[in-house]
């Protein structure tokens, strides 16, 4: 609309030529579902079931405090003097018969470690009761993460000690059908447990079809971390046997180390040969948490589009267990289409994460993590840039506006790699206009059409090298 002149001078006017633009939306937000030791920025529970952005360790401590300490440790001590009273002691922390079942902390210490950023705290509770679907799920924390916007990522790093793995996996669905309802999230899965029936279970449990499970992956096995157990030194447990004993008989204490007899052991030597006993014992984690991190650390590093495979885990001495090729045939392949990636150990490149599937392994169009990451990241970034337009003018001005800001945005992205074409056009296309995509209909009825196509790249998961005999010409 021409502006009304009244008044006799020289006025300037800027007209806008370029058009708007796309801004990425972030690719690796994960937020953890969880309990902890407290949930507090001001008064105490003011953080409870309050999604809460952190952007480090630290920052987690100082609202949610630190790991649940253990308190079933048992140090055994065993002296063996020989007939000349010479001592050899022999010092043993088996692992605990019964363990926290409270594991947010350490996997976010590893999350951090391999390589995460910034992403949501929702704590459900503290560590005083037990951990419940009820807690974690649709009517809990889950459902409060369905209120923010920026989390592109949902981790469970408790739910393993759900009581039943029919709440576990049923836990599982609800996330799943949450990032199909949002379509901008992903859920990384773990395994109940890793019992020899893991993979039946996980492929019974989780009964979704290909629509919901596009939106996940499942990680196996374990991870035995390179993190130590955190305890209290008064609750550790001193089981002390002698043989032979000279006549006087040792004694002491450890944090007043008391030990099973009565007897207590005041021994500054011993006392750090304890503590280094007691450090060497190590956490065994869900995944999640480190995969979170190798997501996080993927995107950055490369972009959404490349597969968060091939890649080396941090902060562990390896995987719980051992898997062999044959082993993981079945893993990655199943009729169910089902598929469980694998961390494995190789020899001279350490634990690599080993599969880039998602839960919908047998679709030829989702089954690659990477494509359906970078289809969340497009659907998103797009959907956001676009809502600018709600209520213009529905004519040719306004499509050529939009279908330039994201033939712009995809063009950034071909640049970069995530799409397959040696020329923009065969990479992909965008469409809108009447007669294209829209009938004199639609425009009455107030609809815009755009319709746009992508050729994501997918990951090189065979690598086949043929070999023949060549006979011999000269």
């Amino acid at each position: 609309m021409a502006t009304p002149y009244k008044t006799p001078g020289v006025y300037i006017e800027e007209i806008s030529v370029f058009p708007p633009s796309v801004a990425q939306v972030e690719t690796a937000i994960p937020a953890f579902i969880g309990y902890t030791e407290k949930a507090k920025k001001i008064v105490d529970d003011d953080l409870l079931k309050v999604p809460t952005r952190i952007v480090s360790l630290l920052e987690y401590e100082f609202y949610f405090g630190g790991a649940d300490k253990e308190e079933n440790i048992v140090v055994n001590i065993d002296d063996v003097y020989d007939s000349s009273g010479n001592l050899t002691r022999t010092i043993q922390v088996p692992e605990p018969a019964t363990l926290s079942p409270f594991k947010m902390y350490y996997s976010l210490q590893m999350y951090f470690a391999n390589g995460g950023g910034p992403c949501y705290i929702i704590s459900v509770g503290n560590y005083s009761g037990t951990v419940s679907k009820t807690d974690l799920g649709a009517n809990g924390g889950l459902a409060e993460v369905a209120k923010e916007d920026e989390p592109t990522l949902i981790v469970f790093p408790d739910a393993t000690s759900i009581a039943s793995s029919t709440n576990f996996y049923g836990l599982a669905e609800e996330a799943l059908m949450q990032c199909e309802a949002l379509q901008d999230r992903f859920a990384i899965i773990d395994t109940y447990n890793e019992a020899s029936t893991f993979a039946s279970t996980l492929r019974t449990g989780i009964s979704l079809g290909t629509d919901f499970l596009k939106y996940g992956a499942a990680y196996y096995p374990w991870l035995k971390t390179s993190l130590p157990y955190a305890f209290n030194e008064s609750q550790v447990a001193i089981a002390h046997s002698e043989t032979t004993p000279p006549a006087a008989t040792v004694s002491g204490a450890f944090d007043t180390l008391f030990v099973n007899d009565s007897s207590v052991i005041a021994n500054t030597g011993l006392y750090n040969q304890i503590k280094i006993e007691l450090n060497k014992l190590r956490v065994t984690l869900p995944p999640s948490g480190a995969i979170a991190g190798i997501y996080a650390r993927v995107d950055k590093n490369r972009g959404v589009w490349k597969a968060p495979a091939n890649v080396g885990v941090t902060n562990i001495v390896g995987p719980n267990k051992k898997v062999t090729n044959l082993e993981q045939d079945g893993l990655n392949m199943d009729a169910s289409g089902k598929s469980i990636n694998v961390i494995r150990t190789f020899a001279g490149k350490g634990t690599l994460v080993w599969g880039a599937r998602t839960l919908a392994g047998n679709d030829n169009e989702w089954k690659y993590i990477p494509v359906r990451r970078f289809f969340n990241m497009v659907e998103e970034s797009v959907k956001k840039a676009t809502s600018q337009f709600v209520f213009e003018p529905n004519d040719a001005n306004t499509w050529v506006k939009v279908r330039a800001m994201i033939e712009n945005f995809l063009t950034l992205q071909w640049r970069a790699g995530a799409l397959a074409g040696a020329k923009p056009e065969e990479a992909f296309f965008v469409r809108v206009g009447l007669g294209q995509t829209m009938t004199a209909q639609d425009i009455l009825d107030g609809r815009m059409n755009i319709e746009i196509g992508m050729a994501a790249v997918r990951p090189a998961e065979f690598i086949i090298l043929k070999f023949s005999h060549k006979m011999q010409e000269s």
